[in-house]
């Protein structure tokens, strides 16, 4: 059977089958959305924080213990910022150990030396060398993208996150992100035991709010839920019963007058950025194995009055409910009697868009 057989996802929701068991099983199949989706799509890396200033280096590695990528970034002279392969040209040694302050990028290994964005300068030994130093000597560089304070990276992406950030701006951009604050207390790392798409399966829907979160569905007006799917991204609104713990949306918002109490967006393929009215908690889900994940969990503050009510308060409660019914779904999918399941056409429309575009990458010849 072809990829293309396997994952096949009917366009109209109220015929499709969701993706086969076989896709959260197959320990193959997991390694192929590594080239398949995860090299060519977009990571949060952090904020511009991290390089403060001229000549900053910060080393990292893009989804540690998956694509375990060496990149660097950096803050150039000319007050960008930038981000490139951590390895070095001459022999794959990774160049920055440390963050720290680095006017040029030596190599410890045998000397070679680049600017600070990337651009080969120097190696000693090398003047015999014919044909040399082409283009690939240099440091390859990434596309980055920064909303706000906020970083993007892609490494081979397959669309420009710009169009991403342009429609969560349509919504949010009158929140003044670049002042956003971390708050490393409310930052924390959560370990399941399932596989990482599935954990944006459940990310995906309101349908289970009522069942499994008792406490959230009080604040949120479940009946008027709403979801609303683009190209890379989609979006769940979550309103609230009355004028409380929502946010002050200016006149000529799309969403003027309305009780909105929490902004949902999910990023393909495993990032969310979930607003309330105190700030973002920003979700980020990296696979470790087929049956594992890491799911990070960094929150930047914009107004601490407002924390710890509404539909953002106790986040860590909410996670924890949500990891019980995830890791139960991925022992169930090893059944042998589960092969796929239906889409509810009025409450799962963004795990469907998910399915889509899984199959999308999964099916593509590049």
């Amino acid at each position: 059977m072809s990829i293309k057989d396997k994952y096949n996802i009917d366009p109209d929701i109220s015929k499709a089958e969701t993706l086969p068991s076989s896709f959260y099983k197959d320990v193959s199949v997991f390694e192929e959305i590594k080239s398949k989706i995860f090299l060519k799509s977009w990571q949060w890396i952090g904020d511009s924080d991290l390089v403060p200033e001229k000549d900053s280096v910060y080393p990292l590695f893009l989804l540690q213990d998956y694509l375990s990528e060496p990149i660097v970034i950096t803050r150039s002279d000319d007050d960008n910022i930038n981000c490139m392969t951590n390895v070095c040209t001459h022999r794959g040694n990774i160049m920055v150990l440390e963050p720290g302050k680095m006017k040029k990028l030596i190599c410890m290994y045998h000397g070679r030396r680049f600017d600070n964005k990337g651009k080969y300068e120097y190696m000693p030994e090398f003047q015999d060398a014919k044909n040399y130093p082409r283009a690939c000597d240099s440091l390859h560089n990434f596309p980055l993208r920064k909303w706000g304070k906020l970083l993007f990276v892609g490494l081979n992406p397959a669309f420009d996150f710009q169009q991403v950030i342009d429609k969560m701006n349509e919504r949010v951009g009158f929140l003044p992100i670049d002042k956003f604050k971390f708050d490393d207390s409310l930052s924390k790392d959560f370990n399941i035991k399932s596989h990482w798409a599935l954990y944006c399966d459940n990310y995906l829907e309101g349908f289970h709010i009522p069942f499994v979160h008792k406490d959230l569905n009080e604040v949120l007006d479940y009946k008027n839920y709403t979801t609303e799917v683009y190209k890379y991204c989609n979006l769940q609104i979550g309103y609230s019963e009355d004028d409380s713990e929502i946010f002050d949306l200016p006149k000529g918002h799309i969403d003027y007058g309305k009780n909105v109490a929490a902004y949902y967006y999910w990023v393909f393929p495993n990032m969310m950025f979930n607003f309330y009215p105190w700030g973002v908690s920003i979700n980020l889900v990296q696979p470790i194995s087929e049956s594992f994940t890491k799911v990070s969990f960094r929150s930047y503050v914009l107004d601490t009055s407002k924390l710890n009510r509404g539909a953002g308060n106790d986040l860590q409660k909410v996670e924890e409910e949500d990891e019980f019914v995830v890791e139960n779904v991925h022992i169930g999918l090893n059944s042998s009697f589960y092969k796929a399941g239906r889409f509810s056409p009025t409450k799962e429309q963004g795990v469907h868009h998910f399915h889509n575009l899984i199959s999308d990458f999964m099916n593509s010849k590049t």
